[in-house]
């Protein structure tokens, strides 16, 4: 049927969504913390945004979701 292939394909664009949400939060984890030891004074704040920002995509996202979704450690 026609609705159900529809409702399929949205459910997969939620799924890769989510899985990018879970990767770029991983990242900006990753990064804000680099650039909050080693950066200067001026990104010490922004950073501590993007470390809280990461950290709740992370929470809502799920930490291995985009690992598993990408295949990235295989």
């Amino acid at each position: 049927m026609v609705v159900f292939d529809y409702f399929e394909s949205v459910l997969e664009g939620i799924e890769y969504l989510i899985a990018l949400g879970s990767i770029l939060g991983l990242l900006g984890f990753i990064i804000g913390g680099i650039l909050l030891i080693w950066g200067g004074q001026r990104y010490r704040f922004k950073m501590i945004g993007v470390i809280i920002a990461s950290f709740i995509l992370l929470g809502v996202c799920g930490l291995s979701t985009g690992i598993k979704y990408f295949k990235i450690f295989r």
